[in-house]
């Protein structure tokens, strides 16, 4: 796999700090288009992106408690408490004391934070099947490879257990 066969023919084992420092203001920038969509609708409710990160996340894993949330998005409990708080008080998220364990608190989606969490998800999933798209089956399958490269240890075993209950 030394040899991507793109134009230049790059070998992707030895990049240089150009090629390298190409993709990371390609991240940049990528990273602004994938956000812009999303930060409107959220500029909406004056909303911020920690709050997105959590309403993805309690959809995506219903009953989620705040102690994993906390361990997926790498925040604070001071932080993500002042995020709950907020979009419970807004009735977009329930919490629910456990059945087992009556310390823990399960976090759900409302109807409300449901409609939001489908608007919001809805503008990254129209960027993103565009790019997708443009770019080809095997550019996504890299893409996806390159991202799970990426992360952090602890993080990919989050993004797997994600991943695998899909």
């Amino acid at each position: 796999m030394a040899d991507t066969g793109a134009p230049g023919g790059e070998t992707l084992l030895f990049l240089t700090d150009e090629q390298l420092r190409k993709g990371i203001e390609a991240m940049f920038f990528a990273y602004r288009g994938f956000t812009a969509d999303p930060d409107r609708i959220l500029d909406q409710h004056d909303y911020g992106r920690a709050h997105h990160r959590a309403i993805h996340f309690i959809n995506r894993e219903p009953g989620l408690t705040v102690t994993t949330l906390i361990s997926v998005l790498g925040v604070t409990k001071q932080s993500l408490n002042r995020v709950l708080r907020t979009l419970i008080d807004d009735g977009l998220v329930e919490s629910r004391v456990g059945r087992r364990d009556k310390r823990e608190r399960h976090l759900y989606l409302t109807e409300k934070g449901a409609v939001l969490e489908r608007e919001l998800s809805e503008a990254q999933r129209v960027r993103m099947r565009a790019a997708y798209r443009a770019a080809g089956p095997q550019a996504v399958a890299g893409f996806r490879q390159v991202l799970e490269a990426m992360m952090d240890p602890a993080m990919r075993r989050h993004y797997q257990m994600l991943k695998d209950g899909a």
